[in-house]
């Protein structure tokens, strides 16, 4: 998703079910407006209207939000990884929470759509995050590990780049959200599997974002002390303004 000469930071909108009330025009405008060579900013659409937004982003990267674990087949309303880059999508989300919770995927579906993406040429971001019993119960750690382990798959070594983005369940749609050192803590957790499981080539250099009801209002304490390389943002970045608030929020000038 990034060029390799510019820092590993990221930005994601990601319009689930919707779209901007503003349209999709001038809110693709706005954002190619204030974009910055020291974040790179990617769009994940719902899958009709990839195309158009990928005619009006300029250089923005485009993501898909879900792909299919197979690249053809009679997998009846599924969209392949390649037909995600022949409408101009450069990365895709992998394993969103609402995909685990809502559609029952499993840490292997997961793993084989990451293996798919990455076969495809896409970016895949890899999603993981712990509900909130899990947290209570003090074992974050081992079920992080254990999703990260799960996406050790074979191709992965064949990445070019690989984002991970944590997203604990209880923060998403809720108001609540991890604290700049809660999230720091974990954060380290996440790095450590990372260096246990996956290839040396990804354990250090994945970037590693936050996802769980970022608001321009909580962006400052995540970024002075979270750890994090960015945000996958949900029902925030389907405004524009807050979006760039957002950008702006993480250093960008």
């Amino acid at each position: 998703m990034i060029r390799s000469a510019m820092p590993n930071r990221h930005l994601i909108a990601n319009w689930k079910m919707n779209l901007p009330p503003e349209g999709v025009g001038p809110y693709m405008e706005a954002i190619h407006r204030a974009a910055s060579a020291r974040v790179s900013i990617a769009v994940a659409p719902p899958f009709p209207y990839l195309k158009e937004t990928a005619g009006k982003g300029g250089d923005l990267i485009i993501a898909g939000q879900n792909c299919a674990d197979h690249e053809s087949g009679a997998f009846t309303g599924e969209v392949s990884p390649g037909m995600l880059r022949a409408c101009g999508a450069r990365a895709v989300i992998v394993g969103h929470s609402e995909r685990r919770s809502l559609y029952g995927e499993s840490d292997a579906v997961v793993a084989r759509k990451l293996s798919a993406a990455v076969a495809a040429g896409l970016t895949p971001v890899l999603c993981i995050g712990e509900d909130l019993r899990t947290r209570d119960a003090g074992h974050v750690s081992r079920f992080l590990a254990d999703q990260i382990k799960a996406a050790a798959t074979s191709g992965l070594e064949a990445a070019k780049e690989i984002v991970l983005a944590y997203e604990p369940v209880w923060a998403i749609g809720t108001g609540r959200n991890a604290s700049g050192a809660m999230l720091a803590e974990t954060v380290g957790q996440i790095r450590e599997s990372l260096e246990r499981f996956w290839p040396v080539n990804h354990a250090k250099s994945t970037a590693i974002l936050y996802g769980g009801s970022v608001t321009p209002e909580n962006t400052a304490d995540l970024v002075a002390h979270g750890a994090i390389d960015g945000f996958l943002v949900g029902g925030a970045s389907l405004d524009s303004g807050k979006l760039l608030a957002i950008l702006a929020a993480m250093g960008r000038d």
